[in-house]
C-alpha cells in the first residue's frame, strides 16, 4: 500500500462506522503508533454529535496492537446533554478490538475561571538539532513529524531520568484538523522508564487520559513543547503524565499514562 499521511487517513473517517487504511509508515514496532489509532477514534466520535461541540477529555485504552491494514472505527453516543456530550467508539482489526476510547466533548458556559500557572520553562528549539534517524534508530512514524529532543528521558540512554522535554510539530499542513493534529502530537513522547535502561526492552501504552484546558479546534497547529515526567515504576507498570504547551507557552491539555515494559 503507498504511503498515506495523517490527514489522508483520518479522512477515511467519514460516519459512526467507518474504514481506514494504514500504511506501514505509521508504525512504532509491530504496532501503528497510538497517536494516531486515538486520533482515529476521536475523529470518528465526532460524528455522533447534532451539533458541534469541543473535545474536553479523551480516554484511550490500548488493548491489542493496530496493525498496518484496513481496520475499522465503529463510534457511538451514549448521552447528549445541553452542553456535555459524551461518546464511546472501538477501532477493530477484523473481529479483534485494538482499542476502544471514551470522550467528552462540551460547550462553554459562563463561570469563573482560573489562569493555569503551571511553568514553562522550555530548552531553546535551537539548542539541539532535530532527531535524525540516520544517527539513532527511531520509529517509522516519527519521520511524518518534525522533533527536537532538549530535555532527557532518551530510550536506552541509561540516563535514568525522570522526565524528558522536547519540542515536536507535524510536518504536513494539520489546519484543517487541529483537534486531532493536538492528540497526535500528545503521544509523541516514549515511556520515561525506557532512560533507565542502557538496551532495548519492549515498551507500551496500556490507557491513556488527555484533559484539554483550551477547546482544541482553537489551537494553531505548529511548534508544541512537551513536557513529561515519570512518577513512578514497578513491576511491569509506570505511571508518567505530561503538559503540552504552544509555542507561545499556552497550556492546552495534560496528558496521564500507565505504561507498560517488559525486561
Amino acid at each position: 500500500m503507498q504511503e498515506r499521511n495523517f490527514a489522508d487517513i483520518l479522512n477515511d473517517i467519514g460516519g459512526i462506522d467507518a474504514r481506514a487504511d494504514l500504511t506501514e509508515g505509521w508504525t512504532q514496532g509491530r504496532a501503528v503508533f497510538g497517536g494516531l489509532v486515538a486520533a482515529l477514534l476521536a475523529r470518528g466520535m465526532t460524528h455522533t454529535l447534532s451539533a458541534p461541540k469541543s473535545l474536553r477529555s479523551l480516554m484511550v485504552s490500548f488493548i491489542g496492537p493496530a496493525p498496518a491494514g484496513t481496520v475499522r472505527v465503529q463510534s457511538e453516543l451514549l448521552r447528549e446533554g445541553r452542553n456535555v456530550t459524551q461518546a464511546t467508539a472501538r477501532l477493530y482489526d477484523g473481529d479483534a478490538v485494538c482499542a476502544q476510547a471514551m470522550a467528552a466533548f462540551g460547550t462553554d458556559r459562563e463561570t469563573k475561571a482560573v489562569a493555569s500557572e503551571l511553568p514553562f520553562a522550555p530548552e531553546a528549539r535551537d539548542s539541539v538539532p532535530p532527531m535524525d534517524s540516520a544517527v539513532r534508530l527511531l520509529p517509522a512514524f516519527l519521520k511524518h513529524f518534525d522533533v527536537h529532543w532538549t530535555g532527557g528521558g532518551i530510550p536506552m540512554s541509561n540516563q535514568k531520568a525522570r522526565r524528558l522535554g522536547k519540542w515536536v510539530r507535524h510536518k504536513d499542513d494539520m489546519s484543517a484538523m487541529p483537534m486531532e493534529a493536538l492528540v497526535a502530537v500528545a503521544d509523541i513522547p516514549p515511556p520515561v522508564m525506557m532512560s533507565h535502561y542502557d538496551r532495548p526492552v519492549m515498551a507500551s501504552s496500556l490507557s491513556w487520559s488527555l484533559e484539554f484546558v483550551t477547546p482544541p479546534e482553537s489551537v494553531k497547529p505548529g511548534w508544541f513543547y512537551l513536557d513529561y515526567s515519570l512518577e513512578a515504576a514497578a513491576g511491569g507498570y509506570s505511571q508518567q503524565s505530561g503538559r503540552i504547551f504552544t509555542e507561545g507557552g499556552d497550556l492546552v491539555a495534560l496528558s496521564r499514562q500507565c505504561m507498560v515494559y517488559f525486561e
